[in-house]
């Protein structure tokens, strides 16, 4: 999530025709608290992230800076507020908080996220920035492709991973762009350049040009457009109906359903976290699913004699969205604290081997909660957020029973960038460690099932065993 501006995570993958733009978690309103709003007034660098923040006007002005060794251009974060206590209101953004630790600390969170980052004071902006001068379309095209390499080279955490050695693509591609590149054959560079790391969390797009998009995705996934979207939707309910459902209730238009399967055995589905409300703000989201988990999660069905003996999660079809909303769910599902997942971010330009201090998030009861046994159905299209409340599930007590194929591997919220031509780019910065041994990350590869079968019989396979004990 840069200080970013915000596009939830990845869910509008799942969403659109293809992976499209979202994740960049985290921007939006912000509320600034510790020794008034004045003291805030300067300029900050965040640990991580390659960003900088200025606040002015008496801490009523705040904007972000995207910077790396050859750059520094505007962000996408800029924001105001009509008095030094209240919260800066971007159009269409998530609460943000940034709260005082000392004169020349501060930790700025982002109200649709977890965790926080820490901010420290500088004396200026670097000597390179851009100040408020936007992005020129006719920038040169070796400028764009050295800004674009360094993000990389600075910020990504799994070149090793991946086995790709970013110094011979820089010294591969780069001879290939000159002051005359045109922008088709700048684009396809910078595409190349990416490919071989299928990562779904990596894109690059031309607002200017409806196909001038690029979006990376693990070799063994094939992305679902909307027709082929529509028809998992309709087996998935068609599937429950089979095995008995009845009483389905469903809430944003269908991306929340919950059924009542024989036994006294629940069936939540969740195939997203944002958008479930007119506008798509973090506030209405955050509304919706909460009344819809009070209504799932109810007295009776979390306790006494007709309290449910089994709950379903799927989340086969998740493509993500808000890490906060996402352990909302969790918090529904456990009677005791716990550590959810650590998560830390590259924090260093020359050795991707470092990292801030991990940061354990925890997941908290909250409301009525269902304590029984739990089996969580995955797919390789359970995605980001879908995938770090899969993760946060595994400290549970007790354990869940996972059940289908690997989660996707995309855990690190998206930095979002903008290049000096105007383009926009995205890459993960983060790692999302195990809450269970706190080193454990599932990045790449996913996080795998207890039990694993055809997404399509997932079901069946989980009634079998919650109906067995």
């Amino acid at each position: 999530m840069t200080v970013r501006t915000r596009t939830p995570r990845i869910a509008a993958l799942l969403l659109t025709t293809a992976v499209a733009l979202t994740t960049a978690a985290g921007s939006g309103t912000a509320l600034a608290h510790g020794p008034g709003g004045a003291a805030l007034d300067g300029t900050w660098r965040v640990d991580g992230y390659g960003t900088v923040v200025t606040v002015a006007d008496g801490g009523r002005k705040l904007r972000t800076y995207e910077t790396t060794a050859v750059s520094c251009l505007p962000g996408g974060l800029t924001a105001t507020r009509s008095d030094a206590g209240g919260p800066f209101r971007p159009d269409g953004e998530a609460p943000v908080t940034v709260t005082q630790r000392g004169r020349d600390r501060a930790e700025l969170a982002f109200g649709d996220n977890v965790g926080h980052r820490t901010l420290r004071r500088i004396a200026a902006l670097p000597a390179n920035c851009r100040g408020e001068t936007g992005p020129d379309p006719k920038a040169d095209p070796r400028e764009v492709f050295d800004t674009y390499w360094h993000t990389y080279a600075e910020n990504y955490p799994f070149f090793a991973a991946r086995g790709i050695d970013w110094n011979a693509v820089r010294d591969r591609y780069r001879p290939r762009v000159t002051a005359t590149t045109s922008p088709d054959e700048l684009f396809s560079v910078l595409s190349e350049m990416v490919r071989p790391l299928h990562d779904g969390h990596t894109g690059l797009v031309d607002p200017q040009h409806p196909e001038g998009y690029f979006a990376g995705h693990r070799e063994d996934t094939v992305i679902p457009d909307e027709q082929e979207r529509n028809r998992m939707d309709r087996a998935a309910a068609e599937s429950v109906r089979a095995a008995g459902g009845k009483d389905e209730r469903s809430w944003a238009g269908g991306k929340i359903t919950y059924a009542e399967l024989p036994g006294r055995i629940g069936f939540l589905r969740i195939t997203t976290f944002l958008g479930y409300a007119k506008g798509n703000s973090y506030e209405a989201d955050a509304a919706t699913l909460g009344k819809a988990l009070d209504e799932v999660f109810t007295v009776t069905r979390t306790s006494g004699p007709d309290a449910l003996r089994g709950l379903v999660l799927d989340l086969r079809l998740n493509g993500g969205g808000s890490d906060r909303l996402s352990l909302d769910v969790a918090e529904r599902l456990t009677g005791r604290p716990y550590t959810a997942y650590l998560k830390h971010a590259r924090d260093d330009a020359d050795d991707p081997r470092r990292f801030t201090p991990a940061e354990p998030v925890r997941a908290l009861p909250h409301g009525p909660v269902y304590t029984g046994p739990l089996a969580v159905l995955t797919s390789r299209l359970t995605m980001s957020a879908g995938e770090t409340l899969t993760q946060a599930l595994l400290g549970r007590g007790p354990k869940p029973l996972l059940i289908g194929e690997n989660t996707q591997g995309l855990f690190s919220d998206r930095l979002e960038r903008t290049l000096p031509n105007g383009w926009q780019f995205w890459l993960p910065n983060e790692e999302f460690l195990s809450g269970v041994d706190g080193r454990t990350t599932y990045d790449g590869a996913g996080i795998p099932p207890n039990v694993v079968v055809r997404p399509e019989v997932a079901l069946r396979e989980a009634l079998a065993r919650l109906g067995s004990g």
